[in-house]
Formats: structure tokens, sequence, C-alpha cells
């Protein structure tokens, strides 16, 4: 039985005692009334018929109890309990978009109520419906204009951030979220998704006083009549990492009262790592740095020993010595020249980023390029439409064009194939194959052709075939197919699922439109300030959530139960934002009982070799930084964070909100205040339940719900609904 259920067994034994009580006293009282007007012997007359009779006088107050407490609870049931339901479900209707029927145990007359009010909320709906329509319709150039915008900001591979001037981020690309992911300490962790969010705070990644410093520099050019000021600085990251910051300012669209210009209310970020190119440009001056320096003395050594060497009274033994000198010097200065052009190679070879590239597109360009190739004829064989790649298309085509030009020029093919397919193994990776018919070739001529310095189209390069596969982390060979009388250049080449996010410093590197919409904006954020108000004044809608959930190997925190996966979304603005989620599982370092496998379906093989809470605890912390906890019964995830503060050293110190508790305020009167339940009193689709991350997205819709429903009972601060939480009876539960 739940708690919801005795308490209600408890409000209808109170109506039972207080109808009995008001019974029993009404003929108590009558009675006395009786009794004070008979006379001496009348009482007489009464005590002797009624005495004999006490027994059966009793029984009659028996039925009379029995048929209250049948009768009572029907009553209560059906004019007390049944009118609050209808009363919580047409608030429901009336707070949400939630469309469904409203079933009541009451009367006709409530049944008939009920329908009334599902017809009023449809006609509500639709008159909604309609005003939405022409709202949209008068809104189509706003629209149209942030599609543009959208559509610019994904095909940037310039990492951009917009801030307000508190520093929280109301919009950024994908090239942003690769950029941050690759910044982050942990990114095997969660995708490494604590740095970046609609709502976070810019300062964990660049530090507040740069920030103010920039805008202060744009402030000063502004006034000296710059049209368009902006500041740029280099930061390093707490996870070693440096930035090149470009900041630009955004201003209001009005201008100030007093004529001076619009206000700032915020700033544009254009974010490169330049970690790589900073360690290529420091090694490459310290090249050139000894390079100078050891000429400077093998030359003196050099001058030296020649001046020597001029002596005509010079004996053998000296002059053998000085021309070692010479030799020596001389084998010194190209050690030193050679190791400067293999560097210098190595530079070229890993210069251009990988980029994520359709293997169709490639296989096209490839056949393009090859066809340039005076006396040479292409076509396509087998090619898998569906294949990403991860590459570099400049070198690989020049690779291609290259193998196809010495076949051409040293076997007089004609006609060469590409030929693309996925790899069985390793995973994660693909075959593209330049084939032809006709003679075959050694092993010496492939290696030759590997690593001599690529020729196309009478262009020469300093690259090889095989600095080309190496910089793709792949591999190169010559295979014979005799059944066919064909021969091929295998490449072996990572798929973009391999590598999703770029390599830090690349930018985002060729994103797939579908991955790099910026659909992570929102403009709203440009009104809010940390200044504005104290947290618990802050209305309901407006506050940044970490909605969050967990999997555990039990029920008993306190008796050595350990948490197995963490799953959480963020809630900004009162909109759920799905794409800025954090899922991980975790190694409990112990057994996992079969039941609670039946449940969450996590098994010992998915927590084998997964990071420990100790590692996946300040990531998840991170995450959450500066906003509301919410959970459903909330005091059970909460008993599990706080076992673990005095090993991990951290402290989830924030205000928590807990849907359990607030359904049981906007719906004292329903039996089950369950995930299940409320989601379904609610009209939300709840699927994949049991896994900490469906759980978490459920939650959130939940609390979205219920936002309405609190803020038409006067609850519409985060302090009011603490407070009003408090009061309830599942509030009183610990763990």
């Amino acid at each position: 039985m739940t708690q919801a259920a005795r308490q209600a067994g408890r409000s209808v034994a109170l109506w039972v005692a207080l109808a009995a009580g008001a019974v029993l006293a009404w003929a108590g009282a009558a009675v006395g009334m009786l009794w004070a007007t008979l006379e001496a012997d009348e009482r007489t007359q009464a005590a002797a018929l009624l005495g004999p009779r006490a027994a059966l006088l009793m029984f009659a107050v028996l039925m009379l109890l029995a048929a209250l407490g049948w009768a009572v609870p029907r009553a209560y049931r059906r004019w007390v309990a049944a009118p609050a339901q209808l009363v919580e479900e047409a608030r429901v209707l009336l707070a949400t978009d939630t469309r469904r029927e409203i079933t009541t145990s009451g009367d006709a007359t409530l049944q008939a109520l009920a329908a009334a009010i599902v017809q009023l909320a449809a006609q509500r709906d639709q008159l909604k419906a309609d005003i939405a329509e022409q709202v949209r319709a008068a809104s189509r150039g706003i629209e149209q204009e942030r599609n543009r915008l959208a559509a610019l900001m994904s095909e940037l591979t310039q990492a951009v951030v917009v801030c307000n001037l508190d520093g929280r981020i109301l919009l950024y690309n994908g090239s942003a979220r690769a950029q941050f992911r690759a910044l982050s300490q942990s990114p095997g962790l969660a995708d490494g998704a604590e740095l970046i969010g609609l709502g976070r705070s810019i300062h964990p990644v660049i530090d507040r006083r740069l920030l103010d410093h920039a805008l202060e520099k744009i402030e000063q050019l502004r006034q000296r009549g710059l049209a368009q000021p902006s500041a740029q600085f280099i930061t390093s990251t707490a996870g070693g990492q440096l930035l090149r910051v470009q900041v630009a300012p955004v201003h209001e669209v009005q201008a100030a009262a007093d004529g001076r210009g619009a206000a700032l209310n915020g700033y544009v970020l254009l974010l490169a790592n330049v970690t790589r190119e900073f360690e290529a440009s420091t090694a490459q001056d310290q090249l050139l740095l000894g390079l100078t320096e050891g000429s400077r003395a093998s030359l003196g050594n050099l001058s030296a020993a020649l001046e020597m060497l001029d002596y005509p009274d010079l004996d053998e033994a000296q002059r053998q010595r000085f021309q070692a000198v010479v030799h020596d010097e001389v084998a010194a200065m190209r050690s030193r020249l050679q190791d400067l052009a293999a560097r210098t190679m190595h530079g070229q070879a890993t210069r251009w980023p990988l980029e994520e590239m359709l293997g169709a597109d490639l296989v096209a360009a490839g056949l393009r390029r090859i066809e340039a190739v005076p006396g040479l004829r292409t076509a396509a064989a087998e090619v898998d439409a569906t294949l990403w790649l991860r590459v570099d298309s400049f070198s690989l085509l020049q690779a291609l064009a290259s193998l196809a030009g010495r076949l051409h020029d040293e076997y007089e093919i004609k006609l060469v194939q590409l030929r693309l397919a996925p790899a069985s193994s390793p995973a994660g990776h693909a075959h593209l194959d330049l084939m032809w018919t006709g003679q075959a070739m050694s092993t010496e001529t492939v290696m030759s052709w590997e690593t001599d310095a690529m020729q196309s189209g009478g262009e020469a390069s300093a690259l090889s075939v095989r600095d080309v596969v190496q910089r793709h982390g792949g591999e190169f060979w010559f295979e014979r197919e005799r059944v066919r009388h064909q021969a091929f250049f295998r490449f072996l080449l990572p798929t973009a699922d391999a590598q999703a996010e770029p390599v830090p410093g690349a930018g985002a590197g060729g994103l797939r439109p579908t991955d790099a919409r910026p659909e992570y904006y929102d403009f709203d954020l440009f009104r809010s300030t940390d200044a504005s108000r104290a947290l618990d004044e802050r209305p309901l809608a407006e506050l940044s959530c970490t909605v969050f959930d967990t999997e555990t190997t039990g029920l008993e925190p306190s008796q050595g139960d350990e948490i197995i996966q963490i799953g959480a979304t963020r809630i900004v603005n009162g909109r759920l934002r799905r794409q800025e989620s954090f899922e991980q599982l975790v190694d409990p370092q112990r057994s996992l009982p079969a039941a609670g496998i039946a449940i969450h379906g996590i098994t010992p093989a998915m927590v084998a070799g997964q990071p420990t809470i100790a590692e996946v605890l300040p990531a998840f912390h991170a995450f959450a930084l500066d906003t509301v906890l919410v959970a459903h019964n909330a005091a059970f995830d909460m008993r599990f964070l706080q076992l673990k503060e005095a090993a991990t050293g951290l402290r989830f110190d924030q205000p928590v909100l807990d849907t359990l508790l607030l359904s049981a305020v906007v719906h004292p009167q329903q039996e089950s205040h369950s995930l299940e339940a409320i989601a379904q009193r609610l009209g939300i689709a709840v699927q994949g339940r049991h896994t900490a991350l469906a759980d978490a997205l459920v939650t959130a819709e939940v609390f979205l719900k219920l936002v309405p429903l609190l803020e038409a009972q006067g609850i519409r601060t985060l302090g009011q609904a603490r407070e009003a939480a408090q009061k309830t009876f599942y509030a009183r539960v610990t763990y």
C-alpha cells in the first residue's frame, strides 16, 4: 500500500469516527433530554421496561455504527474525494498542454462535468493553436532570419560562443561544442560534456578578469570612434591547452537615452586551440636556433682549420688533424640540415586537419583529379554511399593522382577504378582501392612508390604516399585478384564514426550538416544577470537546472550499495536541452545483484573497466555547477552523492527540487506519485525507463509540466517551491 493510500485511509477513518461520534452525541443528547422530562416513577418504569432490553439497544447502536462505517467512506469518495480529484485533473488541463480524457469515480453529474471540462479544454487548445498559427504567420520573417543564422553557423569551422554580460552562454555552434569537449580534463567521461551548455558560465574555461579587461579595451576603442572594436588574447586552460580568443561586443538594438550609443549587453567569442600551433612554432624556433648557433660554431672551426691548412710548412700529422676537423664539422652541419628537412616534411604532413567527408564525394573528387592525367580514363567500382570518412582530402587526392600517373607512365595503364567499402577489421575503418587491369609489380617497386616524393600533374610534393597514410593513422598495401586479373593499391582510412570530434586545434573539421546545426541558442538569456535577484526569489520558469538520476546496485546507500550509472540533462529558461546531456556507466567495484539487473539491465560486463565513482563524480559535479538539482525521490539519489563527499572532496550544496514532493503539492488527492504515474497523469510518453538518462529526461518533462501547476497555486519561486515541498508527507522519508 502506498503512502498516499494510507493517508487517504486515515482521512476516511477520521470521517467515520466523526460521523459516529456525531450520531452517538445526538442520540445521547436526545435520550438525556427525554429522561429529564420524566417523573421519578416514570423513570423507574422506563428503567424496568428497558433494562432487560439493553442488549437489544446495544445491538441497534452497533448496527447504526456499522451502517455509518459502510455509508460514510462511499459518501466521502463520491462527494469529497471525487470532486477534489476532478479539480486536480482540471487544473492539469488548464495549466499545461496535456490532452487526455478525465475519468472520475463520482456520480453521473460529476462525470458529465468532467466531459464538459474536457470539451472546454479542447476548445481552449484549438483557440491557442489558431492564435499560435497567426503568430507563426506574422513571425515568418523572423523565423527565416533565424534559419539563415542557423545555416551560417553550421558552416563555420570557427568555434563561436555568444555570452551575456555575466558570462552565461546563450549561443554556441557545433565547432564550439567539439572544441570544448576537446578541452575537457575528462574527455573519456560522458563525452566531456561538462564545460559547454546554455546558461553555463564561460569562466571555468576563460578567466573572468581576462574577459573584463578585453571588454574594457573594446569600450575604450569605441569611445575613440572605432566603429567595430574588438580585442584578442591568448589564455591557457586548466588542462594545459592554449586558446586564442577574439572578443567582439554585442549591443542593444536601441541607443541609450543620453545618445551615447547602444549599451553593451553581451559579447561574441571566436575560439581557436593554438596548442599544437604554438608547440610546432616553438619547436621550429628551437630547431632554427640550434641550427644557427651550431652552424656558427662549425663555420668558425672550419674557417680556422682552412686557414691552418693554407700554411705550407704544416706537417702531415697536423694537416690530417685539421682535415678531420673539416670533415667532422661538415658532417655535423649536414646532420643538422637533414634534421631540419625531416622536421619540415613532418610539419607539412601534419599541417592540415582531418575533416569529415562523405566517401562518395571523395571518390568523385578522386576520379576528377585522376582524369586530369593525360591518357588516363577512370570509372567508379563499388562505392558504399553511406560511408563517412575522416581524411585530409587534399593530400589523399594527391596520393591517388600520383599513383595513377605512375601506373600510366611506367606500365601504360589506360583505365583505373576507385572502390570504397567498409573494412571488416579493424572496426571504424574503410578500404579505398585504386584498381587496374594489367601488369602487376614487385614488392620492391611498391615500396619505392610508397616512399618517393609524390608527383601529380607536373607538380612535386615534399610528401610521400607513406606520409599521407601515416597522417591518417592508416595502412597501405598492394594486392592482386588473380581470378579477375586485376591489381589494386589499398588505403586503410578511418571512418568519421571512429573519431567523431576534431582533434584539438583543428576546428570543427567538416562536421556533418546534421550534427553541426546550431540548435544551441537562447537569446532570452541576454536579459538574465546573476545580480538580478537572489536564487530563492528566481521564478521556477527561469531556473537553470540539472535534472539527474542514478542507477544503483541496490536501495541501501548506507549499507554499501553503489552507483553504477549517472544520467543528467539540462533545463534552461524553461526549456529542456536534450542535446546537453551527461551519461556515464560506473564501475561499483562490487558485485551486481541479479534482482537489480532485471530492473536496470546493466550487467557486470557493462561496468567492468568503466571509470570508478571517484573519477566520474568530478565530471558530473562540473556538469551540474551553478544549477539547481532536480530529481525524482531526490533524497535517495542525494544520499549516494553525500556519502562520497569525504572520499572525493566534492559537495553538491546547491538547492534541490524533488518532483515527487512537488507532485504531492499540486496533487495531494492522488494515490500514487511514482514517476510513471505522474507522467501518465500529465500526458508524458515514457520510453526507455530504468536507464539513468532516460529517467532524467522523463523527470525533466515532468518538472516542466509541474511548473505551471505550481504557479496556479501561487508557488512561483524556487524558495516557495522548496518550502511547500517540505510540508508534504513524503518529505519525512530518509535513506
